[in-house]
């Protein structure tokens, strides 16, 4: 089973996790298993912000050129990553169960974002953190940061910037938990749509692939999904657009909140929805529709 995968150390711990998992549910041994490496546009930008060259498609083009023409078999990715349209032939058919999914602020010069000196400089490459900054830290610089996770640590030792934002959830996966100066709570910092989920995209009438990985997927970390990736597909949700969303499962209950934001921080929509778990994708759907409506056809304009 030739398992597709970005190059990155994170991405090839999320796809050594997925093997294991087969592995262990099937009394499979390692050599049943290849993994496949292959460099995305989104490995090979890394002079300008994404949201200029294309958004997340980026990240998974190339891997999905591979699945669609047999030459893998099943392609990991961060489920944040993901476009909410998909080619023609392909699903995301398995979700991981969920790791933390809140962001991690890291500095050698303050304990949390608040404690940040005014003029300091955070560096993310990600619009979403920049503009909850700076609707929280007007006073500070925020500067885009590009760079697999290793790259942007290193940017930070070298003091490039003061402070970096990253998911908890890769930061745990590499066992870099020790860098972590201190959280940000969901209640104030609002994760991106899929963060901390990884999920599996397959051919949509590979049987054999879909009952092999029918034994590893994570019916709840699915349900909040299928919310949350309702709420961004409303929203024509890209690299190019702040945008937050995050749903819990609890007894058979959902809660979404979801947010839209400025890049710049300045305005900001914000909704929540509480249903049946079997409503999901609705309720992602009508929280996105509500944003769209409150934020107007001029809100996401450049």
């Amino acid at each position: 089973m030739r398992i597709g995968t970005r190059g990155s150390q994170l991405a090839l711990a999320q796809a050594h996790e997925t093997r294991s998992r087969l592995m262990e549910a099937h009394g499979l041994s390692e050599d049943r298993f290849e993994i496949v490496v292959i460099k995305t546009s989104g490995d090979m930008i890394q002079d300008r912000p994404l949201s200029e060259v294309g958004g997340k498609g980026l990240f998974t083009k190339e891997i999905e050129v591979a699945l669609l023409d047999g030459s893998i078999d099943l392609a990991v990715h961060s489920s944040k990553d993901m476009p909410t349209v998909l080619p023609e032939g392909l699903e995301i058919s398995t979700f991981l169960p969920r790791e933390d999914v809140r962001d991690a602020f890291i500095s050698p010069k303050a304990a949390t974002l608040a404690d940040l000196p005014e003029g300091a400089v955070v560096g993310s490459s990600s619009l979403r953190r920049q503009a909850m900054i700076r609707r929280l830290r007007p006073d500070i610089s925020v500067v885009t940061y590009r760079g697999n996770l290793q790259t942007r640590l290193r940017k930070l030792e070298e003091g490039q910037v003061d402070a970096t934002l990253l998911a908890a959830a890769g930061l745990k996966r590499l066992g870099l938990d020790e860098v972590v100066t201190s959280l940000l709570e969901t209640e104030d910092f609002l994760p991106a749509v899929g963060q901390g989920a990884i999920c599996i995209e397959t051919r949509q009438n590979d049987r054999e692939t879909l009952e092999l990985l029918s034994a590893i997927h994570d019916r709840q970390t699915e349900i909040c999904l299928l919310a949350e990736r309702a709420f961004l597909k409303e929203l024509d949700g890209s690299c190019r657009t702040p945008i937050g969303g995050l749903a819990r499962l609890e007894g058979g209950r959902i809660s979404f909140r979801g947010l839209i934001l400025k890049p710049d921080g300045s305005e900001v929509h914000e909704t929540s929805r509480e249903g049946d778990a079997e409503d999901a994708a609705a309720l992602g759907a009508d929280a996105g529709q509500e944003l769209k409506a409150r934020g107007g056809p001029d809100f996401f304009a450049h």
